[in-house]
């Protein structure tokens, strides 16, 4: 696919990295920031729709509190309150001068996870971007309680994001984006890790991110969340559906109107043919992940090949507590993770279940809500 074709899109998402916003002193660089914001009202006054992902609220309030650091939920939730008013009133105050409107919209991971928000946030979104506005769009650090949660079931709970980049990503995939463009403070995918290799090469085009491309990510970046992986995370998602990434270098002048006159910058993910509907897509990537269920090997090859429903007899193991109508994870007897689906049992029926036959349910039971654990409609092979 070459530069032209890949930059012909109609719906942009742009991810602005906390790096990328600010100088080295930690304040915000205004004359960047300006600069991101003449680029996308040059796309939108030209007919494009852009949906703008930022980071920077709270490296912003912890600046202007005079923090070290922001350790603890409740310093970076304030630095957040402090921040985010700043950054937005930069963005407004910008957009107004291109005649152009931006909304401000604050996410937590529940505004994706429970399907009434995901559906409602869509219509507003689509909603906005009809109206000619550009939603800006930042992780709710404030009131967000993923942190507090995270203390109690880390290593059993599986979070739709945790980070802007995924944030993008869920973003982009759920509202069909043609193109996200993640800019940080790297100019791409290098194939080592270019700050301990001086030889290190970028690599232009990846054809699919698979464990290969995985292994050449390193670190996390100084000030953000993320790093080469997230962003990686990010790529995989939304090419999976169709989607173009591209990840470039924030801090090249005039970075955003430079990629649209089709200069040779960054690192360019190619799309994948894969067709999923939406509601499919909500249950393997959008939503917050508790409950899980072990498989069998029959149970497993049958959903994998066979797109069958998951029957009580193929359940071995139930993990956590869920309720009927949660998303869960399904894992096989390996303990890896392989699809997800909407459960029609509770975990406590599901454990007198076990290895049970659909026909002996309401035997076990003493009612039946449907022959199988999860159907075939409501699972995602991930």
């Amino acid at each position: 696919m070459d530069r032209q074709e890949f930059i012909n899109a109609n719906r942009i998402v742009v991810k602005l990295g906390t790096n990328v916003l600010r100088n080295d002193d930690g304040f915000v660089s205004l004359p960047r920031v300006y600069t991101f914001i003449e680029d996308i009202a040059r796309l939108v006054n030209s007919g494009k729709e852009v949906i703008v992902i930022t980071s920077g609220a709270v490296s912003l309030g912890k600046k202007k509190l005079g923090l070290s650091d922001t350790q603890g939920t409740a310093v970076k939730q304030a630095c957040a309150a402090i921040g985010q008013g700043k950054l937005m009133s930069i963005y407004e105050s910008g957009f107004d001068t291109y005649g152009l409107t931006a909304a401000q919209i604050l996410l937590t991971e529940d505004d994706f996870s429970v399907r009434e928000r995901y559906l409602s946030l869509r219509t507003t979104l689509n909603k906005l971007l009809e109206m000619g506005v550009i939603p800006v769009i930042n992780q709710n650090d404030t009131v967000s309680t993923l942190d507090v949660a995270l203390r109690y079931i880390k290593e059993d709970m599986q979070v739709c994001f945790s980070d802007n980049d995924k944030l993008s990503a869920l973003v982009a995939s759920e509202l069909d984006a043609d193109l996200l463009i993640i800019l940080s403070d790297i100019n791409g995918l290098y194939d080592d890790n270019p700050k301990t290799n001086p030889n290190a090469k970028l690599l232009k085009s990846i054809p699919e991110v698979n464990d290969e491309i995985f292994a050449m990510a390193s670190g996390v970046s100084e000030g953000g969340r993320g790093g080469m992986e997230t962003k990686l995370k990010a790529a995989r998602l939304v090419t999976r559906f169709g989607g173009k990434v591209l990840i470039a270098n924030g801090k090249e002048p005039y970075v955003i109107k430079r990629i649209f006159e089709g200069e040779d910058l960054g690192t360019m993910f190619l799309p994948q043919k894969e067709n999923m509907p939406d509601k499919k897509r909500w249950i393997g990537y959008a939503t917050n992940i508790i409950g899980k269920i072990i498989v069998n090997d029959g149970a497993k090859k049958a959903l994998m090949t066979g797109e069958k429903s998951l029957l009580p007899i193929g359940v071995v193991g139930v993990k956590n507590t869920f309720k009927k109508g949660d998303v869960i994870s399904i894992l096989d007897e390996e303990k890896h993770e392989f699809a997800r689906g909407i459960v029609n049992y509770d975990s406590e029926s599901c454990k007198k279940l076990l290895g049970s036959h659909s026909d002996n349910i309401v035997d076990i039971l003493g009612f039946k809500n449907y022959d199988a654990i999860i159907t075939r409609d409501n699972i995602t092979i991930l």
